[in-house]
């Protein structure tokens, strides 16, 4: 059966606290500013504003270096 994983609240696109940005299996994306991973890796957002999606280099424990990408909300920006 399909689980629905995938994307649900695009880049640019606005987000109400508690509202669902991307249900995921493991973590592609990490939570970034006003985001909270779920216990199944769910992405939520903490408060009302814009979602935004960014890649930041990240320094593994091994030393490596490896990109990723982040998910944040910001507030204060909205859109109609």
């Amino acid at each position: 059966a399909a689980k629905r994983l995938g994307i649900k609240i695009n880049h640019g696109a606005h987000a109400n606290a508690g509202e669902i940005i991307l249900r995921q299996r493991g973590t592609h994306y990490e939570p970034g500013i006003n985001v909270k991973r779920a216990g199944d890796d769910t992405l939520l957002a903490l408060k009302n504003g814009v979602v935004q999606y960014y890649a930041k280099s990240k320094t593994r424990f091994d030393g490596n270096r490896i990109k990723k990408t982040y998910v944040k909300v910001m507030p204060g920006i909205y859109k109609k």
